[in-house]
């Protein structure tokens, strides 16, 4: 079996404290808000960033169905300074994994990426730990998925 490398349709870096999804929470009148303060603010960085990588004349975007795509998210944080440095980001400050990932996801969705987060059939994720004088943010990649 040969690996073939499929090129970065898109890769981004998203500068910014990474949110993960919050819960829906009902206000009433079929109104919804997520009860996380800054998820929708990162999620709203995050499509801004996808819509500058894009050009309006792209022909690859929106990647349309049914193509697959491979969606690959590397997550930087600052490690608080009570915590040990050979520790990994597993405090509830950083958030669920899964959550930070659904959160990108529809943000790709919101920008025209690609037309349904069904899409994604191969999704790597990590959360990681940067010094302080590094950036907080994300980086992220999509390519076809083989």
């Amino acid at each position: 079996m040969v690996a073939h490398l499929m090129p970065d349709l898109l890769n981004l870096e998203v500068v910014g404290r990474p949110y993960p999804k919050g819960s829906l929470r009902h206000v009433g009148n079929g109104r919804m808000v997520e009860q996380l303060k800054g998820s929708k603010p990162w999620r709203d960085q995050v499509v801004a960033a996808a819509v500058d990588y894009m050009d309006a004349d792209d022909p690859w975007f929106p990647i349309s169905k049914p193509q697959a795509v491979a969606v690959d998210i590397v997550l930087h944080f600052h490690r608080p300074k009570s915590t040990p440095l050979a520790s990994a980001p597993t405090t509830r400050s950083t958030g669920d994994i899964d959550k930070h990932s659904r959160n990108i996801l529809d943000a790709l969705t919101d920008a025209g990426v690609f037309e349904d987060d069904s899409q994604v059939t191969d999704l790597f994720a990590r959360k990681r730990y940067v010094p302080s004088d590094v950036e907080e943010g994300a980086l992220i990649q999509v390519r076809y998925a083989a």
